[in-house]
């Protein structure tokens, strides 16, 4: 990149090669050190070196001009004749890598300072932010900067090596083992003093066409590449050099600088070597500096630079501009040229064009680069604001904070929370499958013979279960056990029982067969309790110790380990607690005599009066049945209960007021005689016996105790889950986690330290942020003192 200052917007006439000299080669003028540059252009320039000191270029476009070619078109001796560099030019030596240069005016006497700027390692791969080397002492003498040039040019192909070697080293070894080609790694040179103005330039690698024997076909892709980084930016000048020696369109530069500029307002093209142009051939080039031959929104210039023999001999800055304006003011047809194309000719009309196409591209730039900076600003600062903080100056304390902070977010969610998402929220619907799914091994008895089953109407819910439940309980039909089935069993039975006696182990092994099924729905239960409480805790620890900020260190892993170990172990007590609690309903047991003989009288009623019903008469216990239903749905039910409950209400409407008198006159007529207290669904007891009141009785009995041992169980077991396992991980995990991360011991501050480690993505990210934020601010505040 090359910032070329001008002293105004008017192009001086040609001059003659008297008038050309400059002072002095000891003046240490740079070519473009102008005293009569304008105000305004100085001013313009002067800011945009100043902006390309605090390095925002790498963010934001600034304008610059790119000296573009094809390797051996004269590329470097033309940025010599603008600058007054010398570049190394020993044979076989060309540029393999970009040469940054910075010059800055001072009283100080001049000097040099080479830095080497390494974006890649030896194997071309990124490196994640760029790494700067002083290469050797400052320069002070003009003389010995070609030679450091050419052996940090050496150090910069050889990423792999210490950059020492070769500033040491005997220049014997032209290359080392290894040696890249070429290299996005750059060479800095920042150059002061005396008549030297604030400008920056940068040396690109020459296009080639073709590798030599053992060169690497993919050089070619990389120094195009490497063009196009910089020629591909809206703001870049490119400064297209074409030598006159070859056809121009074997000259690939040409091709790169049209893809970057379609509508070419940002190509000035400059001809070399005009002497090189063979007898006759002259014309074909003269129409370009005609602009009739690939026209160019800025034109075409012709140079003349120093050949090799008088590079060899140390031909001044001086000499080489006056050799220069001999050659266009007496050589055919250069000299024979108007005076409008005469000013397409000479080093000084290519740089006074140069210079004024950089003051219109810096003055259109300033508004928008302001507008940049700003917005850039302000996304880098957001994206800081985004990152995990940076870790605590007090690892231990940020650790004891964070374990603190998860436990109180876990006891929180145990203890419920209104969230529609917590922890309970996600467990109750479990509970409400559990209790139905035991609710669903109830008993399925029927009162009448298995041979009237096909004739039998359906069975109807009783009410007091109706209101009980909430809802209708599909009863399943293939688990159905008749009245004479039951009778059956309880016959065979009998051993040594008085008349009329029938062992209590037939009411016990119609117990078991329900209570030995609720191994599957209660560990069904606990499966699921588990797994959720599981992916919720790992919820909470992903959380609390995100691991875009805790990986590096493994904090979050090391606690999800320890979670998962010390729920593995409440699990297990769990299923133990499950297991003996099933265990304690293998044998029927019951303090609660009022709970069960209360059922056990509801279900004799009702199975009776089903036997009734199925065996034709049916008026009295039906009407029994509607008159205690009556009196039941009077009481106030659970909230629960308020959706129908499927009851056929017409059946009840249909008792006669006859028959409820009647047995309202007999209940009272039994109150006088001393029996008080009675409802409608005694009388069913007056009935005369029935050879099947045995099995009435056992049914009866194993209904009831199901009510008890079913309330029991699905309080019990949920219960449990809940203390073992859920409210056991509160109790337990604190310990467990100081103990499991070692951050109580005496090493604790070191453990701390390693857990809160920050990735080394995220660290490189801030800094990288952090930087790029000090660029930014660094420009705004020059841009404000504008």
């Amino acid at each position: 990149m090359l910032q070329i200052p001008n002293s105004d917007d008017t192009t001086p006439e040609v001059r003659s090669p008297v008038s050309e000299s400059r002072g002095t080669p000891t003046s240490g003028g740079v070519g473009l050190s102008d005293a009569t540059l304008s105000g305004t252009r100085r001013r313009l320039l002067d800011l945009i070196n100043r902006l390309h000191t605090t390095g925002v270029q790498k963010d934001i476009d600034l304008p610059v001009i790119a000296v573009v070619g094809s390797q051996s078109v004269g590329k470097s001796s033309l940025i010599e004749s603008i600058s007054g560099i010398t570049l190394p030019r020993s044979s076989g030596t060309c540029t393999r890598c970009p040469t940054e240069c910075k010059l800055t005016e001072s009283k100080e006497p001049w000097q040099c300072k080479v830095s080497l700027r390494f974006e890649t390692d030896e194997y071309g791969q990124t490196l994640g932010q760029a790494r700067n080397v002083p290469f050797g002492d400052t320069i002070r003498d003009k003389v010995d900067l070609e030679e450091r040039i050419r052996r940090a040019q050496r150090a910069v192909l050889n990423p792999g090596i210490t950059s020492r070697n070769f500033l040491d080293d005997d220049d014997s070894a032209e290359s080392s083992a290894g040696q890249l080609a070429f290299t996005t790694n750059s060479i800095c040179l920042h150059i002061s003093g005396p008549n030297v103005d604030d400008l920056s330039f940068v040396d690109l690698p020459g296009l080639i066409a073709t590798v030599g024997q053992g060169g690497d076909p993919r050089d070619i892709q990389l120094v195009e590449e490497l063009v196009n980084k910089y020629i591909k930016k809206p703001s870049c000048i490119i400064l297209l050099t074409v030598t006159c020696e070859v056809d121009f369109e074997t000259q690939g530069a040409y091709r790169l600088a049209m893809e970057a500029d379609r509508e070419r307002k940002r190509i000035i093209g400059v001809l070399t070597k005009p002497d090189r142009i063979p007898a006759d051939e002259e014309n074909n080039w003269l129409r370009y500096i005609r602009n009739e031959r690939e026209p160019l929104d800025n034109g075409w210039f012709c140079v003349k630079l120093p050949n090799s023999k008088a590079l060899s001999s140390g031909i001044s800055w001086e000499q080489a501009r006056s050799d220069e304006d001999q050659f266009f003011s007496y050589t055919p047809p250069w000299s024979a040229l108007d005076a409008v194309e005469q000013k397409h000719l000479r080093t000084r009309n290519l740089i006074e064009r140069l210079s004024q196409l950089l003051s219109e591209f810096i003055q259109k730039r300033l508004p928008e680069i302001q507008d940049e900076l700003q917005n850039l600003l302000r996304k880098t600062e957001d994206a800081l604001r985004g990152l995990p903080p940076p870790p605590s100056a007090d690892p231990v304390g940020e650790v004891l904070n964070m374990v603190g902070d998860f436990m109180r977010q876990l006891s929180l969610e145990i203890k419920g929370t209104p969230d529609e998402h917590g922890l309970l929220q996600q467990i109750r619907p479990e509970h409400d499958m559990f209790k139905k799914a035991i609710r669903g091994t109830a008993p399925v008895f029927r009162a009448y013979e298995k041979k009237k089953s096909s004739s039998a109407p359906r069975a109807i819910a009783p009410d007091f279960m109706v209101n009980e439940d909430g809802y209708v309980v599909e009863e399943d039909e293939s688990r159905a056990m008749y009245i004479d089935e039951v009778m059956d069993r309880a016959q065979k039975a009998v051993s040594r029982e008085l008349p009329d006696k029938y062992p209590f182990e037939v009411t016990l092994l119609f117990i078991k067969e329900f209570t030995q099924t609720w191994r599957d729905p209660a560990m069904a239960l606990f499966v699921k309790v588990y797994d959720r409480f599981v992916a919720h805790t790992r919820e909470i620890v992903q959380k609390k110790f995100p691991a875009v900020r805790y990986a590096q260190g493994g904090l979050q892993q090391r606690i999800l380990v320890i979670v998962a170990d010390i729920v593995k172990q409440l699990g297990d007590r769990t299923k133990d607690r499950i297991a003996w609690l099933l265990e304690l309903e293998e044998d029927p047991f019951t303090l609660n005599a009022h709970y069960y003989q209360d059922y056990k009288d509801k279900f004799l009623a009702h199975y009776k009066k089903s036997r009734h019903d199925n065996g034709g008469g049916k008026s009295f216990l039906s009407n029994l049945d509607i008159m205690e239903s009556r009196r039941e749905m009077t009481e106030p039910l659970p909230s629960m209960q308020d959706e129908s409950d499927g009851l056929d209400w017409g059946m009840r409407e249909s008792l006669s007021e006859t028959s409820s008198d009647n047995v309202t006159e007999v209940l009272a007529l039994l109150t006088k005689l001393g029996c008080p207290g009675l409802k409608a669904g005694d009388l069913a007891r007056l009935l005369p016996s029935d050879s099947y009141a045995p099995a009435i009785e056992i049914m009866a009995e194993t209904r009831a105790y199901f009510q008890v041992a079913y309330k029991r169980v699905t309080d019990n077991i949920p219960l449990a889950i809940d203390r073992e396992l859920i409210r056991g991980l509160e109790k337990e995990l604190q310990q467990a986690l100081y103990k499991g991360l070692g951050i109580s011991g005496s090493d604790s501050a070191r453990i701390c330290r390693e857990l809160t480690q920050e990735p080394a993505s995220i660290s490189s990210r801030r800094e990288e942020l952090v930087k790029k934020k000090e660029r930014l601010e660094s420009a705004k505040a020059e841009l404000l003192g504008v």
